[in-house]
């Protein structure tokens, strides 16, 4: 199939859509995920083995046609079942379009489903085959920048705690929130030990004894959210979890103070 019209000259909707779906799987979602499996090589002879694994559900063995009985059949069990197994049939789709890319059009999937996800406000995105929390633009480009920063500068253990928080942000059915803001906390602490050369401070003592690595105020910002992991995740009280927003916005804040620890480092 020839690349559309709009691909070809870059055209694309002016403003993204707000995110308004995280633990969803709208109906047409559904249908978009079926019709996108075809287009990419699938059929539904081939789509119904993984589509009923995933769901641990038996093949109906009345259905012989591909059309329309096996093909209704996959769309029934894709839409009738819970909103999270959608995610898990699109990593199945995504897996299996990966281990025989000669079979299928291997970018084609991910590109088409990721351009629906923004198109459409749904909070996720597709990864190198992993259904991962997607944010905000600006938490995206602040988080990634990140995520190259602290690799370049092989912050590989802080890297790889930021990448911990956003795989508790992108748990399925329920986020683990906590996590999230213990694994970014833990991330920024790796980075500022490095920026101050105290090896064994926890974060809170490094900014009392050393607030100038970073610049006034903003040292307060740190203390301030090591404060907050703490009394909110590390020490969670009854009746105060923190929220999906919040722990969002721990990540976002990390990230950004994360990339300037580790550039200043290098200086």
């Amino acid at each position: 199939m020839t690349e559309r019209f709009s691909k070809r000259h870059g055209y694309h909707p002016a403003h993204k859509a707000e995110i308004s779906v995280r633990q969803d799987a709208p109906h047409e979602l559904r249908g978009i995920v079926v019709q996108l499996a075809y287009e990419c090589g699938f059929r539904p002879k081939s789509l119904r083995p993984l589509v009923c694994r995933i769901l641990r559900k038996r093949p109906d063995p009345i259905n012989w046609s591909e059309y329309p009985n096996i093909d209704n059949e996959v769309r029934g069990l894709v839409d009738d079942c819970d909103w999270y197994q959608v995610y898990d049939i699109i990593e199945g789709i995504a897996g299996a379009i990966r281990e025989m890319p000669s079979s299928y059009e291997t970018e084609k999937f991910e590109s088409e489903l990721n351009d629906y996800f923004l198109e459409n406000g749904i909070g996720w995105k597709l990864s190198n085959g992993v259904v991962e929390m997607r944010g905000p633009e600006i938490f995206e480009e602040v988080v990634g920048t990140a995520e190259r920063e602290l690799e370049t500068k092989y912050f590989s253990t802080a890297k790889n705690e930021l990448h911990e928080a956003l795989r508790d942000l992108s748990r399925r059915p329920v986020s683990d929130i906590t996590g999230a803001i213990q694994h970014s906390m833990a991330a920024l602490e790796c980075v500022a030990r490095e920026a101050c050369g105290d090896s064994k401070a926890n974060l809170g003592d490094i900014m009392k004894r050393y607030r100038d690595i970073v610049p006034r105020p903003l040292d307060e910002a740190i203390a301030k959210t090591w404060g907050y992991a703490s009394e909110n995740a590390r020490h969670i009280s009854e009746g105060r979890a923190p929220t999906f927003e919040e722990a969002e916005l721990v990540v976002g804040v990390v990230a950004a103070l994360a990339t300037y620890l580790a550039r200043k480092h290098e200086a």
